[in-house]
């Protein structure tokens, strides 16, 4: 049986590790280099990220089994402890914001006191309309109005109270009153799985990517542009035939290369939304912390990303700094006039696809086109094939259960 993969990915290409024991597995890849939305670049020898900040952790031990055991040693990483940041009110405090009350209350006390109260009158015995309800029922109205709405609301380029809920869970430290309490009184962090992250020694998140994609049949530089069902195989670009076809091509995109697909599929794609990003790598002053975030809209930096605190030894003159959009070169320069330690821009980037955006409709828009290609015969996987908001671990669990449907069904 021989089976097509759209998009050489850490989806694409965690499954087709898994599968490659099993089938004849092809990976279909656009660009001239793997890895996707996670690929790296080096510039004047340091390596940055595209999009984003990958970094690798997980709570399921599968996965973790996978990686270590499979693609690439625990002794190939190094273990970096995340040490957020909050630019708030013209001061940096420690990451969650609700576990920093006691660092808010040395510069305003009344704003403190405030956070403190409707977070313990904060009631979840309604179901909250949209992102908004459910930051102030999870956080108090003051939290939320101070800090989580406007900093989303920067983030995804979207009205908090226009967008869906739901895919907020396990992204997000989410303190009970109890957890908050002790914070008043001692310190606390949060215990995400990310909250200590592994880097390869290399300083190279393309050290993994490359590991992954090891005894991989990968065809580079070929784009997607048609698929047909012919009898029970499946036939792309008019010239390579699959028995089976798993796609981690973007939902918006997928409709318009398949034949077949009906208009309201395609209209319905169309709804879709997603956020482009554009970054600046710079040479900085010396920071300690992993990431910094921007709530205040008069920055237009949503977060920086310390990546040279990633590496070991670490590095710490160097950030990449994120706008959500397409911006110029010139109009990040300006950006960063009002930021004194960004000192010189190294490179430049604008992705396309970078962030999905979560909608009133996006649940159901989805769900509608991922019916349509489930009965086509397509399976989808990963951040878009998905249109969900995954990191790099919850991918590779992704193409863990999806292989394992596969082999059962046809191994």
């Amino acid at each position: 049986m021989k089976i097509g993969i759209i998009g050489a990915g850490i989806s694409g290409l965690s499954i087709g590790q898994i599968l490659k024991e099993y089938f004849d597995v092809e990976i279909l890849e656009k660009e001239n280099e793997i890895g996707g939305i996670a690929k790296t670049k080096i510039v004047n020898g340091i390596t940055y990220h595209l999009v984003g900040g990958h970094c690798f952790n997980s709570k399921n031990k599968n996965v973790l089994n996978f990686v270590f055991n499979k693609i690439l040693s625990k002794s190939e990483w190094h273990l970096v402890e995340r040490k957020a940041k909050i630019f708030f009110k013209n001061h940096i405090i420690d990451y969650p914001i609700e576990f920093s009350i006691k660092q808010i209350a040395k510069f305003d006390e009344e704003l403190a006191f405030n956070i403190t109260k409707d977070f313990f009158s904060s009631k979840e015995n309604i179901n909250p309309k949209n992102l908004a309800e459910w930051f102030i029922q999870k956080f108090g109205e003051t939290l939320a109005k101070e800090y989580l709405i406007p900093y989303n609301r920067k983030i995804w380029n979207q009205d908090p109270y226009e967008m869906d809920y739901t895919w907020v869970k396990d992204k997000l430290p989410i303190p009970n009153k109890k957890s908050f309490f002790l914070s008043l009184i001692r310190d606390i962090k949060d215990n995400m799985p990310h909250s200590f992250f592994f880097y390869p020694n290399s300083n190279n998140q393309q050290t993994f990517i490359n590991a992954l994609s090891l005894g991989l049949k990968i065809v580079k530089n070929y784009p997607v542009k048609h698929i047909e069902k012919v009898g029970n195989k499946y036939v792309i670009n008019g010239e390579k035939i699959y028995d089976l076809i798993i796609s981690t091509m973007p939902l918006n995109l997928i409709p318009f290369v398949i034949k077949e697909t009906p208009l309201e599929v395609k209209k319905k794609s169309r709804l879709l939304k997603y956020n482009r990003v554009t970054n600046m790598l710079w040479e900085t002053e010396p920071v300690e912390n992993t990431w910094t975030y921007f709530p205040d809209k008069e920055i237009k930096f949503h977060r920086h990303i310390h990546i040279g605190n990633f590496f070991e030894p670490k590095n710490s003159r160097y950030t990449i700094a994120e706008v959500i959009g397409k911006h110029s070169y010139e109009d990040m320069l300006n950006y960063a006039k009002k930021l004194d330690y960004l000192k010189k821009p190294l490179d430049y980037n604008v992705s396309e696809h970078a962030y999905v955006v979560f909608d009133k409709n996006y649940r159901n828009t989805k769900n509608y086109i991922i019916k349509f290609l489930e009965d086509y015969g397509i399976y989808t996987l990963g951040r878009f094939g998905e249109w969900e908001y995954y990191n790099m671990d919850i991918c590779i669990e992704k193409a863990m259960q999806l292989s394992e449907k596969i082999i059962k069904r046809y191994g």
